[in-house]
């Protein structure tokens, strides 16, 4: 085979498609936030508005995240000093999971290097350690749960996205004795809306299924303290495991989930991509253990949130432009076609300065392709201004016209 020519030849169709992934060069400033310096070949680098981080609250940059990841690093170093089980165990990852615990009301909490890590290990490890196992999955969760649904080896059923009574119809017909898990997120980051948390519980524990739910686009920003829309909608209490991220809302890197104590103790001790990770290092469980604390204790920053984005879906619907119908802080800007959808961000970027970049197959279905936009409590009315004309500018350029604006 010649395998060079395989992967030119892949990587050629894709550049066809329009679906060709092109790693923009951003230089994060601390404090300029949503700014950033774009690199370019050839270019000096130049000043540049974020509309697409899921950095949503800003605390990468807050002072004091950096300032615990400062002091841990140079009180411990840089690393954690091998996995959990061998010499990787530090205070700060054992502070941070008791600071998890109780922000969502459980028992324990286990944090993993990643959000993907958490969802894949954990979903692999039940489905495969249960005897007969049944997966139940929303035909919209993330790829992370997929892979950890697929690599557990159990029997896997898809239910409709946010469909209760399809759920409930599979439930039904599966034997009662069979051990099942029902799978889903709260809030759907590519089309921004939540599921019926309550009414997903209150089935699945009908049938005797344990309830998993992701609320990685929700930790941090979502009720009182941030424990996500679970918290919210008052039934954290009908959640048998909930996963989150540090990455998001708390501004970090990692992922976790949080649970009972036996539930979590299993999964640390047989979870192989738990047992056989490097552990997070000391400064970040320091960075992520300061954001967690400062997030539950500032219910304003979600207040500002919600409100810089429902402004900017009503300033996008009043230029005529197609923001999709959202119910989170997810503002989605429909292209329907990958080619266009990636000239739109070309010339966001290089004419007016705005990074935003493209979202297509596989990350949504064909046909579908958008701007997937994410406003955060430091964008300012102006930036919105900004945004809003340019993006009216390159509908223009392009001639994608003015779709009806969404309900």
């Amino acid at each position: 085979m010649d395998y060079e020519a395989f992967f030119t030849g892949h990587l050629d169709r894709l550049r066809d498609e329009g679906r060709y992934r092109v790693f923009a060069e951003l230089e994060r400033v601390v404090g300029a936030f949503p700014r950033a310096r774009y690199h370019s070949a050839g270019a000096a680098p130049r000043e540049v508005t974020v509309w697409c981080s899921n950095d949503y609250l800003g605390m990468s940059q807050h002072a004091s995240v950096v300032k615990a990841m400062q002091a841990a690093i140079g009180a411990q170093g840089s690393g954690a000093g091998g996995t959990r089980n061998i010499a990787g165990t530090n205070t700060l990852h054992v502070a941070l999971e008791h600071e998890l615990a109780r922000l969502h009301e459980t028992e324990a909490a286990l944090v993993f290097t990643s959000g993907y890590v958490a969802n894949e290990t954990t979903l692999a490890t039940l489905g495969a350690m249960m005897p007969g196992c049944e997966l139940y999955s929303d035909a919209f969760n993330h790829a992370s749960m997929i892979a950890g649904i697929r690599h557990s080896g159990a029997v896997r059923k898809i239910f409709r996205h946010n469909d209760v009574a399809h759920l409930e119809q599979l439930l039904a017909a599966a034997d009662p004795k069979t051990p099942k898990v029902v799978a889903f997120e709260s809030v759907y980051s590519m089309d921004g809306d939540i599921s019926p948390i309550g009414e997903m519980c209150d089935v699945a524990h009908k049938y005797g299924a344990l309830t998993y739910l992701d609320e990685v686009h929700a930790v941090g920003m979502y009720g009182n303290r941030g424990a996500g829309v679970a918290e919210r909608d008052g039934v954290l209490a009908k959640v048998d495991i909930v996963q989150g991220t540090l990455a998001k809302a708390f501004g970090v890197v990692g992922g976790y989930i949080a649970s009972t104590a036996a539930t979590v103790d299993f999964v640390r001790s047989c979870g192989n991509g738990f047992i056989f990770s490097t552990s997070m290092p000391p400064a970040i469980a320091a960075a992520a253990l300061a954001s967690v604390r400062h997030v539950t204790n500032h219910p304003e920053l979600r207040v500002r949130h919600q409100e810089r984005a429902a402004t900017l879906k009503r300033r996008l619907a009043a230029a005529g432009l197609p923001v999709m119908p959202s119910v989170s802080h997810i503002v989605p800007v429909s292209v329907d076609d990958a080619g266009l959808c990636k000239q739109a961000s070309d010339l966001l970027l290089d004419r007016h300065d705005i990074y935003v970049q493209p979202i297509n197959y596989p990350t949504v279905p064909r046909g579908t392709e958008r701007l997937r936009i994410t406003p955060t409590p430091l964008h300012s009315d102006e930036d919105m201004t900004h945004l809003v004309n340019a993006l009216q500018s390159v509908w223009q350029e392009l001639g994608l016209g003015k779709k009806a604006a969404a309900e």
